[in-house]
């Protein structure tokens, strides 16, 4: 990971996009560690109003999200960083390009680290303006598995984004939670019990408002 002097004296801002629809343990899991081991002054949990590379189902209500989110966080303490969800990209028409959102909260007294899971990670530099993004913000990676070829694929990037872009980049230390959004709208379509897997606050949320249980949930 590159430092410098002047990066310490900053406002350190933690941004962790997605779509979390819904919002699971392993999200809070990402959330837990990044805060404990980057210890930021802010973290922002950023729900997407259209996520540019992911198909959301026709019936998506992203303020349902939003709540989900703000749900499943709330009790969290601790650390001393002010952990907010942030309804920034709900606020904004269109697809929620991620270099956007970073110019919005850069300033001269910040600096901005971007969170991302395996799968972001990997194929960030597909994402529209990714030099940009790599200029914009360190990139703070989270596992969500422990397979050594992803681990390869992981290193390889890691040194392209590096040699290419100067990216800054840094690992969090931590035990993979394997579970997908995806996957949980599909147990709930199907009838299935997701206790344990979402907060319980989250879990009542979905229940009560009968969220995800048509047959054509993805």
């Amino acid at each position: 990971m590159n430092t410098n002097d002047t990066t310490s004296k900053k406002n350190r801002t933690v941004i962790y996009g997605g779509t979390f629809a819904p919002i699971h343990m392993g999200h809070v899991h990402a959330v837990r560690a990044c805060r404990e081991q980057l210890r930021p002054d802010r973290m922002l949990v950023m729900p997407a109003n259209i996520p540019p590379h992911k198909q959301i189902d026709p019936a998506d209500q992203p303020m349902r999200r939003y709540e989900m989110a703000c749900l499943a966080l709330e009790d969290e303490a601790g650390y001393g960083d002010s952990l907010t969800v942030s309804d920034y990209e709900l606020s904004c028409d269109g697809k929620s390009y991620t270099v956007n959102t970073l110019r919005h909260f850069a300033a001269p007294d910040t600096a901005l680290t971007l969170l991302c899971g395996t799968d972001m990670f990997l194929t960030l530099d597909t994402w529209y303006r990714a030099e940009e993004i790599f200029r914009l913000a360190r990139i703070a990676l989270i596992r969500r598995e422990s397979d050594a070829k992803t681990q390869a694929e992981i290193a390889a990037q890691s040194r392209r984004y590096t040699e290419r872009y100067g990216a800054e980049i840094v690992t969090l230390h931590c035990d993979a939670v394997e579970l997908s959004s995806s996957e949980i709208r599909k147990t709930v379509a199907a009838g299935g019990c997701i206790r344990g897997l979402v907060p319980e606050k989250v879990e009542a949320y979905i229940r009560e408002n009968g969220l995800y249980r048509r047959e054509e949930c993805k």
